[in-house]
């Protein structure tokens, strides 16, 4: 079962909002703005978890704050 942990950082002026992915150890692996779904296809490579990921990314609304994603 794969943990993955996943924060939104906001931009600034004309610096788009970004999406960090971190493994279980918190390393990054991803660091993709939102609407990038391709991107995120390359650091998870099973298509289903990166759905289960990409669907928590699209309802994250807080800015700095870290999530945890424990995929099943």
């Amino acid at each position: 079962m794969p943990i993955y942990y996943v924060m939104k950082v906001k931009g600034k002026a004309k610096i788009p909002d970004y999406i960090q992915l971190r493994d279980e150890s918190l390393t990054l692996i991803g660091y993709f703005r939102p609407g990038r779904s391709e991107r995120l296809d390359k650091v998870i490579p099973n298509t289903v978890h990166a759905s289960q990921v990409q669907a928590i990314i699209d309802g994250i609304t807080e800015y700095g704050k870290m999530t945890k994603v424990d995929l099943i």
